[in-house]
């Protein structure tokens, strides 16, 4: 199993990034998937997820309305659209995938969000 992220980079408040994570050496379709992010001195926390056929999604309240979740099993990928980001977004963000009682992660992208 591997999930690459990337799309992350530095941006100013109220500015877009799309994440985008791409999966290989599972059947991608057959999974649901999750973001998480890991904010400098925190713990990791579940940002949201998406069921494996992509028709449900579910976001924590601190994104909600900001942010979406996507994926295309034609392309093995799940995207973290993110808007009108704040400081407080500022985070590595990681991909995950749980098969079989392990959860796989990717290396994660690093996202900041400053003026």
């Amino acid at each position: 199993v591997q999930l690459v992220e990337s799309g992350g980079g530095l941006v100013q408040p109220g500015a877009s990034l799309r994440l985008s994570c791409v999966a290989s050496g599972f059947t991608f379709s057959s999974y649901p998937m999750t973001w998480y992010r890991q904010a400098p001195g925190k713990e990791r926390e579940l940002v949201g997820g998406i069921t494996k056929a992509g028709d449900m999604s579910s976001l924590t309240a601190s994104v909600k309305g900001r942010f979406t979740i996507s994926r295309d099993n034609n392309k093995n990928t799940v995207y973290l659209q993110m808007n009108r980001m704040t400081p407080e977004d500022t985070a590595v963000y990681y991909c995950n995938v749980y098969i079989g009682a392990t959860m796989f992660w990717g290396q994660g992208t690093q996202v900041t969000v400053s003026s």
